[in-house]
């Protein structure tokens, strides 16, 4: 198509809103936005304002620019009380909730491009809000997954439990009247969520909870605007956020697999996934606190590291959004709350479910991602952008710490496929233990994964267990792919979502 915008989002209303959006003017950044806030009211468990984003975005001239709007822990953190109460990190609760980013991650984006006022892109998630949306089947299933979270907090339980305490049922309508008052104080000034109203109820609630977080630490947080990482793989220029997102990891098996025959490039990409895992539980934090080795990060220096525990399963964490103009701009944008439903809490009076992103912090002493006050944590995050002479592709999934394994099975054909939900449909893999809610390090197969047998031999070699899985699992990750290319606009969404995908024309 000579004209128009292709998006893909994880749910329904999320390419709704986009399309409002587009028919009143906006471009790829607005329709992009205007997802990601109608996300927050339709996929709670998975996204909210008070999460993270990261993302990039590109000019129709070509520049690229990452976005990271990732909060920070409190200034009254006390490290040695949560050192003397285990090894780790809470998996939840108000010892895990860092200041969210989302709302200033999406200002910032709206300055790299939006066509829009803030108000009007965020129109469409406040009518969610205020006037209701059906429960998808992927919210009742993470309602089910986590019901002793939900029931244990008297936000969650109120928003997604009937009067009888049993879950509502998928086709449900959420009104969320609390949560419409936030995001219509955000359009009107997006600083009120960290200086006025807005920042003033959600400090009080999270103090009541139990959180060290104050009224300085919200006014503190800055999204940062950035030089992305690049790397050349597949004929493509390749683009990921830099530190504390484990875009440098996706980038790093990228270029590993890149050389290899496609006969054996399952089996490289296993084996690199494998270095790749421990270079980054070991050597990811916050460039902010102290050098970051980018080099080793990317597998570009020898270096022994330690395999270290990992974090909280954070199934159903995340949402991407991806967006691609017929003038070449484009948007990748991931936010999320990290495990399904954050941190268990959802404050009453703001409507705003709040992530568990602290979880992640090491409290191992000299750590990069170690614990402290003002520190960001490691952040599994990590959307990505390829172009090339005739493509602009824009990619990103769900998939917790998986998400550059998950990626990059799909990043080889992401290009060239003429069907791109046949390509985000195909079996996959990925590797994890604790974070997949296993004992051991295991490579998780979905039925049917190409070059399972010689993917098993690797396993093995590498001292993986392995499992497979009954059926297509969100476990694989929610791929959204928007692209631009010979043959056009196209965008395809994960099926293993609740998503749809749409080339939206803007012309007459």
């Amino acid at each position: 198509m000579g004209d128009g915008i292709a998006i893909a989002a994880p749910h329904r209303a999320g390419v709704a809103a986009a399309r409002e959006v587009v028919a009143a003017g906006g471009g790829a950044v607005d329709a992009a936005l205007a997802a990601a806030a109608a996300l927050t009211v339709a996929y709670p468990h998975q996204c909210s304002a008070g999460g993270d984003l990261v993302a990039l975005t590109r000019t129709a001239d070509g520049e690229v620019r990452a976005v990271l709007s990732v909060g920070a822990a409190a200034q009254a953190i006390d490290v040695a009380a949560l050192r003397a109460a285990s090894p780790r990190m809470p998996p939840g609760g108000p010892l895990t909730v860092t200041v969210p980013g989302v709302v200033a991650g999406w200002a910032a984006l709206a300055n790299l491009g939006g066509r829009l006022p803030l108000d009007r892109i965020l129109a469409p998630a406040v009518a969610l809000a205020r006037d209701g949306v059906a429960l998808s089947d992927g919210l009742a299933r993470a309602i089910r997954a986590r019901l002793d979270v939900v029931r244990a907090d008297p936000g969650l339980a109120g928003l997604l439990l009937g009067p009888d305490g049993d879950p509502l049922p998928t086709g449900a309508t959420l009104r969320q009247p609390a949560l419409a008052a936030t995001l219509e104080a955000v359009a009107a000034d997006w600083r009120s969520f960290y200086t006025g109203e807005v920042a003033k109820r959600l400090v009080a609630g999270l103090r009541k909870l139990g959180s060290p977080l104050r009224a300085s630490d919200f006014a503190a947080h800055r999204a940062e605007t950035c030089e992305p990482l690049r790397c050349e793989a597949d004929g493509l220029t390749w683009w990921a956020a830099p530190p504390p997102s484990q875009g440098v990891s996706l980038l790093a098996v990228l270029t590993a697999t890149d050389s290899h025959p496609a006969g054996r490039r399952g089996q490289t990409l296993l084996a690199t996934a494998r270095t790749a895992e421990s270079r980054r539980d070991a050597l990811l934090g916050d460039p902010r606190m102290g050098p970051i080795d980018v080099d080793g990060l990317l597998l570009r220096t020898e270096r022994t590291v330690d395999h270290l525990p990992p974090g909280p399963k954070p199934a159903g964490d995340t949402v991407a959004i991806t967006a691609v103009a017929a003038d070449g701009s484009a948007v990748t944008l991931i936010q999320s709350v990290f495990q399904s439903f954050g941190s268990g809490l959802l404050e009453p009076s703001t409507g705003v479910v709040l992530h568990n992103r602290g979880s992640a912090f090491s409290l191992v002493p000299g750590h990069p991602g170690v614990a402290r006050p003002g520190a960001r944590p490691p952040h599994t995050l990590c959307p990505v952008l390829a172009t090339g002479t005739e493509n602009v592709v824009a990619l990103g999934c769900q998939g917790g710490r998986a998400q550059p394994w998950i990626l990059a099975q799909v990043a080889g054909d992401v290009a060239g496929a003429a069907d791109l939900s046949a390509l985000l449909a195909r079996p996959r893999w990925v590797i994890g233990s604790r974070d997949l809610g296993l004992d051991d390090p295991t490579l998780v197969l979905e039925p049917g994964a190409p070059d399972a047998d010689a993917l098993a031999t690797t396993a093995r070699d590498l001292g993986l267990a392995l499992a497979e899985l009954p059926a297509l699992h969100d476990d694989a990750g929610h791929v959204q792919v928007a692209r631009l290319g010979p043959g056009g606009l196209a965008a395809a969404s994960d099926l293993r979502a609740d998503g749809a995908a749409l080339v939206i024309g803007t012309g007459p």
